[in-house]
């Protein structure tokens, strides 16, 4: 039985992995920026012999410390931490963006997890090992779209940090990797594209349509491959590029609509 961390894990992508560890016989530190989201989860995953909730902003070093805090107090130590919690601005052009969505995005995508891997590297580190992942999201690859620059760089900024600690810390007890879950359409993948603009918007959804996977779909296998790896900087892909290209083939005698019924059911708030 290992204990899992997972960063902004009250919705979404995060919670859908807690849920998956769970059934996998673990135990999981959930996190949330409210006391309010957090209850929430907890109330959802209904296993408190398992479960333990933390209210965390990732921006707050110290905030993050008391996560592995409370952690290592209940389960007794940390096996593997995944920085998940993230934000989106609105899609718009940077001249248009307001000054506060830029340094959110920054600080809780890109400085909010090279702070979660600080602290869950020392505290590994003295424990003799664990798993820490970081987690990919649009503009990893070096994707671009307008009005995602400030998002996609920050994913970006990510796999150079996630890649180069990797190749630090090679020798020791720890493995660094990232978890890339492909085009999950949750409340953050719909708020960061969809546009202002009505035709962009049905061109976003065709292609999230034809590349998408529901949270219910691509957790069970990252959660049991974050389990599994055993490699030293590993990339965990669900879309992966050959897999991408044979959607776009088929996508003409394959119909799927995931965007519909989720657009109908989300208000897009993700700050």
């Amino acid at each position: 039985m290992q204990t899992i961390v997972i960063t902004g894990s009250t919705r979404g992508i995060g919670k859908g992995l807690a849920r998956e560890f769970l059934e996998l016989g673990h135990r999981v530190v959930v996190t949330g920026r409210s006391q309010t989201a957090v209850d929430g989860a907890l109330a959802e995953l209904a296993r408190p012999d398992a479960v333990l909730g933390c209210v965390c902003d990732v921006r707050d070093m110290a905030s993050l410390e008391a996560v592995w805090t409370a952690a290592v107090a209940r389960f007794g130590r940390v096996d593997i931490w995944i920085s998940n919690a993230a934000v989106a601005t609105d899609r718009a052009l940077l001249v248009d963006l307001p000054v506060e969505q830029i340094v959110a995005t920054i600080e809780t995508n890109l400085l909010g997890t090279i702070y979660g891997t600080k602290v869950a590297l020392a505290g590994m580190l003295r424990q003799g090992g664990g798993k820490i992942y970081t987690f990919e999201g649009f503009g990893s690859n070096g994707m671009m779209s307008p009005g995602l620059t400030t998002y996609g760089s920050s994913k970006y900024g990510l796999r150079y940090f996630t890649r180069s600690l990797a190749k630090e810390y090679k020798d020791s007890p720890v493995l660094i990797g990232a978890l890339s879950p492909g085009m999950v359409p949750t409340d953050l993948l719909l708020y960061s594209s969809k546009s202002k603009d009505a035709a962009e918007w049905q061109k976003a959804k065709r292609v999230m349509n034809i590349l998408g996977d529901t949270v219910e779909t691509v957790t069970p296998w990252l959660a049991a491959q974050a389990l599994s790896n055993q490699k030293q900087g590993a990339c965990i892909e669900w879309l992966t590029p050959q897999k991408a290209a044979l959607r776009f083939a088929t996508a003409a005698f394959r119909k799927r609509d995931i965007i519909s019924p989720l657009e109908a059911r989300t208000d897009l708030k993700v700050r």
